[in-house]
């Protein structure tokens, strides 16, 4: 089995112009910064690139996130087993870039792997079309954000590109106080920008009041889809809404780019009758998130999710004594 070279699998992404972000090099090049290093394997016309991370002793952890790109076939997971193995890997996590119902889980099973019960990235998301006239798109968002993107227009809020990070990271630090769940450190939200908006898939936009910076997100895109990875906001002016036009103005951004898909990543994986249910009294984990994103509109997704195989029984159970996986959601 041989491995191929970053540029060799950036000419191969050529004929999969919609693939997941998380697939390009740019991203296993941005991870290569957080202890990660990428591998890439094809086989005809199906590929993968594997994230694989230190451990002690020589040891690894491979991850393939949202792919592999183009059909999963036996001769290529049989090359992605072989890296990792050449790789010390002892363990393989694949999330395929796929949704429930939609994804033939026979090949996995035949191969020795089992659903995960870990969450890597977020199970569940918002996918918001973007197909249609932007009047439409009000059309199918609810009363009360239709009612907000206006009232932020009429509030002189404004919203700008930027590449000024620090103003983000300062927002994100507000957020996450606030909310109380994990972020990333500073260094993290200006590398991606930096990695991703030096190949021109990625915008900083920031929500401001006489020049007081109240809301800013980080949208990405390629192909025909968009995501909305990352979201903060100030405490100040909250009146105003300005996180409500800044995703509308995210929106009509990436239209522009031919995105017809705007995926809002994240939301609590519970069925949409009991997000329904609960989602005006609770305030844990990404519930009052979902309390924002779902008033845009949107259609709730839910992945396949994680498949895993124990490639070495020993050190991966002494990994998983002495190294609790992280429950957060982080990309």
């Amino acid at each position: 089995m041989e491995t191929i070279t970053k540029n060799e699998w950036d000419g191969f992404l050529k004929y999969f112009p919609s693939c997941h972000i998380l697939q390009t090099s740019a991203w296993g090049e941005f991870k290569s910064h957080f202890g990660w290093y990428p591998v890439y394997v094809v086989s005809g016309r199906s590929g993968a690139q594997i994230l694989f991370r230190r451990l002690p002793l020589g040891y690894s952890i491979a991850y393939i996130p949202k792919g592999p790109v183009g059909e999963l076939t036996e001769d290529l997971l049989n090359q992605i087993i072989k890296a990792s193995q050449d790789n010390n890997a002892i363990v393989l996590y694949i999330e395929p870039d796929a949704w429930e119902g939609d994804f033939d889980t026979a090949l996995f099973t035949s191969s020795g792997f089992e659903q995960s019960d870990i969450s890597i990235q977020p199970r569940r998301t918002i996918l918001v079309s973007l197909e249609s006239e932007e009047d439409e798109w009000l059309e199918r968002m609810k009363q009360k954000t239709r009612y907000n993107i206006r009232l932020a227009d009429k509030k002189d809020v404004i919203i700008k590109r930027s590449t000024d990070v620090s103003i983000f990271n300062q927002l994100m630090r507000v957020t996450g106080e606030r909310n109380v769940f994990g972020i990333h450190n500073d260094d993290y939200y200006q590398m991606v920008f930096e990695r991703f908006s030096s190949v021109n898939n990625c915008e900083l936009l920031i929500a401001y009041f006489q020049n007081i910076p109240l809301a800013g997100l980080m949208v990405f895109f390629k192909g025909e889809r968009a995501w909305y990875f990352y979201g903060a906001s100030s405490n100040q002016e909250r009146n105003r809404m300005p996180a409500y036009l800044l995703q509308f103005e995210a929106m009509r951004l990436v239209k522009e780019r031919g995105c017809s898909v705007y995926d809002m990543w994240g939301i609590p994986d519970f069925d949409e009758d009991e997000l329904e249910e609960q989602f005006t009294t609770r305030d844990d984990g990404l519930w009052s998130v979902y309390r924002f994103k779902r008033g845009f509109g949107g259609e709730m997704k839910r992945s396949v999710g994680v498949y895993q195989k124990v490639l070495q029984k020993f050190p991966y159970n002494l990994y998983q004594m002495v190294y609790k996986l992280r429950k957060r959601e982080l990309v």
